[in-house]
């Protein structure tokens, strides 16, 4: 617990496409604070980010450029979800993730306005061929929960949409306990983690390099330098959130429905789910690569290498997770029997995507949101 997986399945072969992950919040909440954060615990791994200030003085945007340079987009003056559509934002994930800025991961901070659902949407219905939803990560304030829930009811809502939720400021409300049981109330399953001064861990989000890796971003020590800094952030040695992981390899096969049982019977806090599958009699020629986040699910079907042992490899990412359960019920995803089921795939196959494949359809502007389509309907 708390630490990196160290059995990550091998990613040569693996799709290179760039997580999008959307961090949202109400104004105050401390998206910008997590945001810095993650840029300067985030090891090797190089952060675009696209900063939404609703307003003609873009603050946050300020706050976060220092670190990136030429990697952040910043929109003032509007709502992101207002401002353009989904063709539109593909121009800005052209320009993040062009394989010449050596982007990992792209973060959409969007204003403390902003629909979230609308901003997922967006990402799904992006055609970005590099680019792949990564999650749409809620940030609340512990200690103004309850005037925030008052006056914004619609954060019941969001709350219900999200993959993952950080519950800031947990340091400074006023019955922690009973804030933090109410959020996970709200949420559906989705990974709630405490936090304070927007500290967690960036592998909760993204697979973080090494930090001997570490490009183009300041250290800690240089934004403690140029901002002026907070009086508590002179503790950054503190541990980052904790997060459970499970590294999971079979050399038998696994069979297709068994897994997508397992998958539509994701439990609480479970919020990533990566590596590769090997269906064996199902599809004796392609590996499927997988990558879930919350609800969202996508296998991308690979040729299996002339050399190498063919194995499944998955990695679960969450908190609170019950591991040796989970483990358990993977073991019993292996498929014994010695002939395919002709029908056996089509539950895997409504979620892949890839070359020859197309991808599943994206809920449209007909009032559809993501939690009764795309966001609701694929398991993770």
């Amino acid at each position: 617990m708390g630490n990196s997986p160290a059995n990550s399945p091998d990613s040569s072969r693996s799709p290179q496409q760039i997580p999008v992950v959307v961090l949202a919040g109400f104004l105050g909440s401390g998206k910008t604070t997590l945001l810095n954060h993650l840029l300067h615990r985030s090891g090797g791994s190089r952060i675009g980010a696209i900063v939404n200030d609703f307003g003609a003085v873009e603050i946050d945007a300020m706050a976060v450029a220092g670190a990136l340079g030429d990697s952040t987009v910043s929109l003032g003056n509007g709502c992101l979800c207002c401002a353009v559509d989904a063709s539109e934002l593909d121009l800005y994930l052209d320009r993040l993730a062009d394989p010449r800025t050596g982007i990992d991961v792209i973060v959409i901070e969007a204003s403390g306005l902003a629909e979230p659902q609308e901003l997922v949407r967006m990402v799904l219905a992006s055609e970005h061929p590099r680019v792949v939803y990564g999650g749409l990560v809620e940030v609340v304030d512990a200690a103004e929960f309850d005037d925030t829930r008052a006056k914004h009811p619609e954060i019941d809502r969001h709350l219900a949409l999200a993959d993952l939720v950080v519950v800031n400021k947990l340091d400074r409300a006023d019955g922690a306990d009973r804030v933090l049981a109410l959020v996970r109330s709200l949420t559906d399953r989705a990974a709630v983690v405490p936090a304070t001064y927007g500290r967690i861990d960036p592998d909760f989000l993204f697979d973080c390099k090494p930090s001997e890796e570490r490009i183009g971003q300041l250290s800690f020590d240089d934004l403690h330098e140029h901002t002026g800094g907070d009086a508590h952030e002179d503790h950054a040695g503190h541990l980052h959130t904790a997060y459970d992981s499970l590294s999971f390899t079979s050399e038998v096969p696994l069979e297709p429905r068994r897994l997508m049982r397992f998958l539509d019977s994701r439990p609480e806090g479970l919020y990533r789910i990566k590596g590769y599958v090997d269906f064996g009699p199902y599809d004796t020629r392609n590996r499927y690569a997988v990558h879930a986040v919350g609800r969202f699910l996508r296998f991308y079907p690979e040729p299996w290498g002339v050399a190498g042992d063919r194995l499944t490899q998955l990695v679960l990412i969450g908190s609170g997770i019950d591991t040796e359960s989970l483990s358990q019920e993977l073991k019993g995803c292996r498929n014994d029997a010695p002939h395919a089921d002709e029908h056996g795939m089509w539950g895997v196959l409504r979620y892949v995507q890839g070359p020859d494949v197309p991808g599943p359809e994206v809920p449209g502007p007909d009032g559809q949101g993501p939690d009764e389509a795309d966001l609701e309907d694929p398991p993770a």
